[in-house]
């Protein structure tokens, strides 16, 4: 019988990867996204000093009253612009996008987008 590797294998597998060219800086941190079955979470992370700079997920109250769902390409949306927002405020204007071995599409392709409305460059 042929075993097939589940998907979160095959992630996981794909972020370390992406993992070994994809590196943040104090003057480029990383944009790493994750998506859990309930809620969609990003960070802005300086890797050299390992600290997390910003932070924004669904679990948020203010995230919570603003939409309807917490698992949808809307709440990806939200969350795209909520760190966004917090970035700016903290002098933080480029970063680079990790996509953590997820698809570029969807909820990934939604954070990314209202990311780069909200004033983040990558």
């Amino acid at each position: 019988m042929v075993s097939k590797a589940s998907r979160k294998d095959i992630r996981e597998k794909k972020h370390a990867r992406l993992r070994n060219r994809i590196s943040g800086t104090a003057e480029c941190p990383r944009l790493t996204v994750f998506r859990s079955n309930n809620h969609v979470y990003a960070q802005i992370i300086d890797d050299t000093a390992h600290n997390t700079l910003v932070s924004a997920s669904t679990l948020e109250k203010s995230a919570k009253d603003a939409l309807d769902h917490t698992n949808d390409v809307a709440a990806a949306a939200y969350v795209g612009k909520t760190v966004a927002e917090k970035a700016i405020e903290k002098g933080i204007k480029t970063v680079v996008f990790d996509r953590s071995g997820y698809i570029y599409k969807g909820k990934v392709k939604a954070l990314a987008e209202a990311a780069r409305e909200a004033g983040l460059e990558f």
